[in-house]
């Protein structure tokens, strides 16, 4: 919760900064004698310069927390499994757990950041395509989400990565309704500095509750 909380923080200090600067600067509200319009057009640019820095902090928290969390997050996750099953530990050593683990992560981000790309192509489709981009995005990111944290037992199993999100999509409504949780409370600031490992917890408890490793 620490490392997150300092990765959040930082992230979102440094984004909201630099935007609120660019907006005083382009607008010129920092200037003696600005009119009402322009104190009222500053004002809204800064509410829309915040939920900009939330979808920002998303991304970015999501890429290297993710990555700088990995080793712990899989320690949690083992002692879950460990409770769940009753099952031994795994005979991985801690190196090789945090290696499998980052592992895992850099394939679930290059996933992430290429079907991001595709989405964000449907934007340059007449009428509909910001419509088609925005639905599909949120889909994605339950599915995204419901993923991550369903990853854990899986790479200790050392899954493959196509058999991870077979599993995961043969969850049906249960993926994507833990995702969409999982995704609201990533998004929320600061909260999701406390959940990220309350969610570990709870895809871990789900992959075996739901029986996600019969699938």
């Amino acid at each position: 919760m620490i490392i997150n909380l300092i990765i959040y923080g930082t992230v979102f200090f440094l984004s909201y900064t630099k935007l609120t600067k660019l907006i005083d600067s382009w607008i010129g509200a920092d200037q003696p004698g600005a009119s009402f319009w322009i104190e009222a057009a500053h004002i809204l640019f800064v509410i829309l310069a915040f939920i900009l820095v939330l979808f920002i902090c998303y991304l970015l928290f999501t890429i290297l927390g993710s990555l700088v969390t990995a080793p712990f997050n899989e320690e949690i996750s083992q002692r879950v499994e460990e409770i769940v099953t009753n099952a031994p530990r795994s005979e991985l050593g801690f190196w090789q757990d945090a290696y499998a683990s980052i592992k895992g992560e850099v394939q679930k981000l290059m996933f992430y950041l290429i079907i991001l790309f595709l989405l964000f192509l449907f934007n340059f489709v007449p009428v509909i395509g910001s419509i088609f981009s925005t639905a599909l995005g949120l889909i994605f990111s339950f599915f995204y989400n419901a993923l991550d944290f369903l990853d854990y037992p899986l790479t200790r199993k050392l899954a493959t990565f196509r058999y991870k999100l077979r599993v995961t999509q043969k969850g049906g409504m249960i993926t994507y309704g833990f995702g969409c949780a999982g995704f609201l409370l990533m998004f929320l600031p600061v909260v999701n500095v406390f959940m990220k490992p309350i969610l570990v917890v709870a895809g871990t408890s789900l992959y075996y509750e739901k029986h996600y490793d019969k699938f």
